[in-house]
């Protein structure tokens, strides 16, 4: 087998996305496509153009052809003949080329806009399982009017009931509060107190943002007790979080705290903290991660960024993510650019002789599609 077989073996992996957003229900003009290419939620200046970035350099060179056009073209034409196709055709083709094989879809963020589990299975024809958001579950449950002494046992009873035929569950304490947390769980004491403070407040302005670090603790520790595997959002993210404060290093008390129980904790992302993220997922046995979300934005520099998530972890620690949300252009992206990245690092150390050709297609197929399974024990075997 040649490098070109190589290329050809990683481009036929149906890749697990474990972890990823719908795409966009309806059609969307360029300001707000172009507001859905950056993480900032400022609006973007009259003087520049998202387009002008390695995110949009990559739409206009990847996804133009998956919509029948030249690569590069004009975003005028892009944006010309994507309005002409219509959202559902758009989201079809873009979901094809990509080939992801199954997404286990985040509903928790905005999921108005987006395709839920069945219409994300629907405009894909591939299997889509649930990843369920534990603030967005705490958040419904104030909704109700609960009170404050029965928040705690409501809450587990609801989690339970949300999750039971979810695969994982997902915290964004990082967008909430930071790692910077104290990695004990809280006393029950403690979160009827911050509770109490909080229903009051979130009933006198009609908002029910839970970002009080007991409650955050609480919540998280909760989806420890549940015991499927969790996700935290680190590093790079929108203006909400605080870069310094999601170094996913601030976890390594928790991840010691956790790691007795057994349960799967999955750093999301990372950047520019992989390579950090890496040394955890070495040493700690049940300490997982990926570099969704920079590979999209980083574009034609994302190679380096595949390659860095590759220098210290086990292969059997590393899985592969999009977490795109909205545009489907990020969906297709965010498999294109990691099996390039992957594919140009693996292929230069087989060249080298480094590594045997066979190892390469094997490492290839546990991070894009096998880790996932065992992690979140998903059924199937596709090639």
């Amino acid at each position: 087998m040649s490098t070109d077989s190589l290329a050809a073996a990683i481009d036929g992996i149906a890749l697990v996305d474990h972890h990823v957003h719908g795409a966009l229900r309806q059609n969307t003009d360029r300001a707000s496509l172009e507001q859905m290419l950056t993480e900032s939620d400022r609006p973007i200046p009259s003087w520049m153009t998202q387009f002008d970035s390695q995110i949009g350099f990559a739409v206009r060179r990847w996804c133009a052809p998956a919509l029948g056009l030249a690569p590069h073209v004009p975003p005028e034409e892009y944006l010309a003949v994507r309005r002409e196709l219509g959202a559902p055709e758009v989201t079809r083709r873009l979901l094809a080329a990509s080939g992801i094989g199954h997404y286990l879809l985040e509903t928790g963020y905005r999921g108005a806009e987006i395709l839920g589990i069945h219409g994300m299975a629907e405009a894909s024809g591939r299997p889509v399982d649930e990843i369920v958001r534990l603030e967005a579950v705490l958040e419904d449950v104030a909704r109700t009017g609960v009170a404050a002494a029965d928040l705690p046992a409501r809450f587990r009873e609801v989690l339970a009931e949300r999750t039971a035929h979810a695969v994982g569950l997902k915290s964004i304490v990082a967008y909430r509060h930071g790692f910077d947390f104290e990695p004990e769980p809280p006393t029950e004491r403690e979160v009827v107190r911050a509770a109490g403070a909080w229903l009051e407040a979130s009933q006198d302005t009609g908002a029910y943002r839970v970002s009080d670090p007991v409650l955050l603790r609480f919540a998280l520790w909760a989806g420890v007790e549940r015991g499927l595997p969790i996700q935290l959002h680190a590093g790079y993210g929108d203006p909400d979080v605080e870069l310094h404060r999601c170094d996913p290093l601030l976890l390594t008390r928790f991840i010691k705290l956790v790691e007795p129980r057994g349960v799967d904790l999955l750093l999301l992302h990372c950047y520019p903290f992989q390579r950090n993220a890496g040394y955890l997922a070495q040493v700690f046995p049940q300490v997982y991660f990926d570099v969704g979300l920079g590979v999209n934005y980083t574009g034609a520099r994302s190679d380096a960024v595949v390659a860095e998530s590759l220098e210290l972890a086990p292969f059997a620690k590393i899985l592969f993510s999009s977490d795109a949300w909205g545009p489907p252009e990020l969906h297709h992206l965010g498999a294109l650019l990691w099996r390039r990245g992957l594919t140009r690092a693996l292929a230069r150390w087989v060249e080298e002789g480094d590594w045997h050709l066979d190892d390469a297609v094997r490492v290839a197929r546990m991070i894009g599609r096998d880790n996932a399974r065992r992690v979140y024990g998903l059924a199937g075997s596709e090639a």
